[in-house]
This record gives structure tokens, sequence and C-alpha cells, in this order.
């Protein structure tokens, strides 16, 4: 017994929200080749003979001393950059929850399990490998929980893989839950003194946004001062600035208002703000962060094999994928055990493994939960960073030589979904009703329509051109003396139309209607008997 569409595991979603994550994934995918580029660059660089110039462009300092903000360009690239990526995913939960397909309850099931599981299931190896472990080594449970939906997109399209979009949609919920679960574990655990007048204040500017945004004041002017009040506040209390990224997301208002015209009067206010910051947040501050935390010195083979034999490394390494691919693959049958709801027929479990080890990309926010929870200075930070990037790498391989193995089947539904017969820009697998006659007059009805959208049993309504091909100018010209039109016979001579139609009459009858015929029978008649005339 099958399920029906709606307890399908990886079902397809609306139209609507597979264009709208179509594109937010066209412009993650270019922010993860420059978040390659960037950790590359940073690689070779702290590598090579000139790893000092390296180490002291990441450790100058910029800023006002007054506010406690002459910081190194590292931590602004983490403190500072982060808040941007952490604002866009904060506005794509949001409206995700609020107007898009997870706002069933049954559909955001899964990516948050999902995302419950990816965290949970790799903290605990990271533990259990730590226990014995390093002074302060249990600290970094949380380092391989994270997600990044740019490094993994960067890794579909070196692939090219034409994963569907049912999965790329689920990846991409994956991803952004995964990151706020990740913000709420940096503000709760990694804060290590709480200065709580400052975070009291940080909630006037907050509330001023909140405010200015809800009544749809978009000038920058007035938003961007109250935001950097809110950041530089909440960096003041403690707290890991980013935070103040999501909280200034979540004021923003995602369906239009009726005094703005409500939600037909087009797009609101968190989708035009995702839309303008996040090629700012994918193409430079991801980018930036991950130049000045990838630059890590391996050491030779000798420091790399002590770096990778470290508990550190292995619980991170084991935790990203072996703890990703068990916690997600894990929580997703335990929703399809317990809801009873089925995989859709074109997967299978080896999909759902591929996308867990996807999952296993912890880049950006894994190196920024590493330098909170050692410090940059420690030999633990070097280990655990070590480790992110062997973890990754790793995960990325495995999901690859899945996903490759798959792509055949993935090709055929992504040509079943990009197919669009009545080339009215939504593809047939979400519109099934060919209404080609609805943008063009010409040709055959169409299945499930007539011309001019008139259903089925209504034809007498339906435009003439639908039923009437034949020119028939000489029945209505009187003094028509010219060949006859297609599809007509020739009338007589003055133009009385007693000729039969041709295309209605196709059979010659003369000799029923003359009873002085004397001729051989027509085409397609016997000869009629005379004496009976």
């Amino acid at each position: 017994m099958t399920s029906p569409a709606s307890a399908r595991l990886f079902g397809r979603g609306s139209w609507t929200e597979a264009s709208r994550v179509a594109s937010v994934l066209r412009k993650e995918t270019v922010g993860g080749v420059l978040l390659l580029t960037g950790a590359a660059i940073a690689l070779i660089w702290a590598n090579s003979p000139w790893a000092e110039s390296y180490e002291a462009l990441r450790d100058t300092r910029v800023g006002p001393a007054a506010l406690h903000l002459d910081l190194t360009l590292g931590t602004w690239a983490a403190d500072g950059l982060l808040a941007i990526f952490f604002f866009v995913a904060g506005l794509e939960l949001k409206r995700e929850f609020v107007a898009g397909d997870l706002r069933d309850p049954r559909r955001a099931a899964l990516p948050i399990a999902a995302a419950v599981g990816g965290m949970a299931v790799p903290a605990l190896f990271f533990v259990l490998l730590n226990l014995g472990g390093p002074e302060g080594a249990l600290r970094g449970w949380a380092i391989p929980s994270a997600t990044d939906i740019a490094f993994a997109l960067a890794v579909l399209a070196v692939i090219s893989t034409h994963l569907p979009s049912a999965l790329r949609t689920f990846l991409l919920t994956l991803a952004v839950v995964d990151d706020l679960l990740a913000i709420v574990v940096i503000a709760v655990f990694y804060t290590a003194q709480l200065v709580v007048p400052a975070l009291l204040l940080s909630l006037v500017p907050l509330a001023i946004f909140g405010f200015l945004v809800q009544k749809r004041i978009r000038s920058w002017w007035l938003l961007l001062p109250l935001a950097a009040a809110t950041w530089v506040l909440m960096h003041e209390s403690g707290v890991h600035a980013t935070v103040a990224g999501v909280l200034l997301a979540f004021t923003v208002p995602v369906v239009r208002s009726a005094a703005a015209g409500g939600p037909d009067a087009g797009p609101g206010l968190a989708e035009h703000f995702e839309h303008r910051i996040r090629p700012l947040s994918a193409g430079v501050a991801v980018p930036v962060f991950a130049f000045f935390s990838a630059g890590v010195a391996v050491g030779g083979l000798s420091g790399l094999g002590e770096s990778l034999g470290d508990s550190i490394a292995i619980g991170i390494m084991v935790g990203l994928v072996a703890g990703k691919a068990i916690g997600i693959t894990g929580a997703t049958w335990l929703i399809a055990r317990f809801t009873r709801a089925q995989l859709d027929e074109n997967l299978g479990w080896a999909d759902v493994v591929g996308l867990a080890l996807l999952g296993g990309m912890g880049f950006t926010v894994s190196l920024l939960i590493t330098e909170l929870a050692y410090g940059a200075e420690s030999e633990s930070y070097e280990h655990a960073k070590i480790g992110i990037l062997f973890g990754t790498l790793l995960a990325a391989v495995l999901a690859g030589v899945i996903l490759r193995l798959r792509n055949r089947r993935y090709k055929q539904m992504y040509a079943a979904e990009s197919r669009d017969v009545d080339r009215d820009g939504i593809p047939d697998a979400w519109d099934t009703v060919d209404d080609r006659a609805e943008h063009e007059r010409e040709g055959a009805t169409p299945p499930g329509h007539t011309f001019g959208g008139t259903p089925r049993g209504d034809e007498d309504d339906a435009p003439p051109p639908a039923y009437e091909t034949v020119d028939d100018e000489a029945d209505h010209d009187p003094d028509w003396e010219g060949a006859p039109p297609p599809g007509r016979g020739v009338t007589d001579a003055a133009g009385t139309g007693e000729a039969p139609p041709a295309p209605y009459e196709t059979v010659d009858d003369e000799a029923d209607h003359d009873p002085d015929w004397e001729g051989t029978p027509p085409p397609g008649r016997p000869a009629r008997p005379f004496a009976d005339g």
C-alpha cells in the first residue's frame, strides 16, 4: 500500500518554492566556489615561505579601542562578516516557516529532525573519542555539528550532479536549520562572561529596527546604524556578536500587511533584503572569513601526522563523516518509521546517505566554534582546524562517489522536472495542464482545454477559430468568380451555393435527384433500376 502524496518523504514541493530555492542555490554555488578559493589561498600562503606575512595580515588590529573594537582582521571576519551570513540565514529560515512549504508541520518535521540528528550524533561521537583526551578538549563538542551549505553546493557543482529539486530544497533547509541551532549553541555554551546591561541595551536599537521594518521603511541610512548599534552592544554583552544578525532578521516581515496591499501585492521585505544581501554574504563575507580562518600551518608530513593522530582531530573527522551520515539518515528513517511515510518512488536510501554526507561539510561555522572553544593561539585550535579540513574533504569525496553513482537517475528526474511543453514558464511536473491555446491561437485543441480556456463540454461557447477552419468567402460574396477556395466545391454561376460543400458532401448523388439520369453509376453508388423511377 503506497502512501499519499502528503506522506511522501522528499516529495516535490510547490513550484513557487522550487523556483525560489533554485535561484538561492545558484548564488550559493558561486559563493561556494569563492569559499573554496579563499580557503585554498590561505592554506597555500600559511604553508609557504611567506607564512609570517599571512599571520601578520590576519593579526592586524583595526577599530576604535574606546569601544573595545580594536579587533584583529581575523576577528572582524568571524564576528562582523559572519553576522551578515547569519542575518541572511535568519531571513531564509523565517521565510520558510511563514510563507514557504515548511509552514506545513508535516513538511517541516523532516528537515528539523534531520538537523537535530545531524548535530546530536556527531557531538556524541566527539565526546566519546575525547573522554580521556587533553584537558579542555571536550569544549569542542559542537565543532562537527555544523553544515556549510556553500561548501556542499560547491561540491555539487564540481561533481556535476543533477540533484532533484526536492533534495536540493531539503539540503538548503537542513543547512539553514543547522546554522540557526549552531548559533543557539554558541550563545548558550560559548558565552564566557555575560554583561547584562549591554545585553539589555542591545534590545533598544533592535526594537527600533523592528518597528521601522514592520512599517516597510527601507532607508539604509536609518536601518544600517541601528543594526550596527545592535551588533556593537551584543558584542559588548559577551554574547557572540553574530547572534545580533539572527535577531535582526527575525524582526523583518515576510508577508506584506493589509496596509501594504497584502500578500498578492508582491514580495515581502524579508525577500527584498535577502535578494539584496545574499550576494554580499555568499560572495564576500563567507569567502573572506574562510581566507582568515583556514590558514593553518601543517608543519610538513610529520606535523600533519601528529595533528591527524590527535583525539580532537579524530573526533571531528569521525563526527563530520560517520556522525552526520548516521544522524541525518537515522532521523529520516525514524520519521518514516513513526509517521508511516515513504520515500518518493524515484529515490532510495542511498540518496539519503549521499545527502547526509554532504551535510558533513561543516566548514564555516565549525571554524567559528573552534576559535570560540580553544582560542586562536592554542595547539588544539590548529589540530581542530586540520580535523575540519580533512573531515570535510573526506565527506565531500564519499558524497561525490555516491551521488555520481545515482546521477543517471537524477538526470532523468531533472529532465522530467525541466520539461515545459506548453512553454508557459512552469515545468509540466508542476503544471499538468497543457495551456498552449491560451498563449497561441493556432493548432489543435490541447489536452484539458479548448481554445480560449473553454472547458471540454462547453465547446459551443469556444471562440470560432478553434472550430471554423474552412475559407467560406465564396458563400458570402455573390460576385465570386475565382477558383474554389480550399475545402469548397464550385457553386453555380449565380452564386446560389446549391453545390454541396466538399468537406461535408463527398458522394456524388446526382443520380438520386435527376429522374432522367442515364449515365453510369457514380462512384460509391449502385445502378438504380429505372423502371422503379
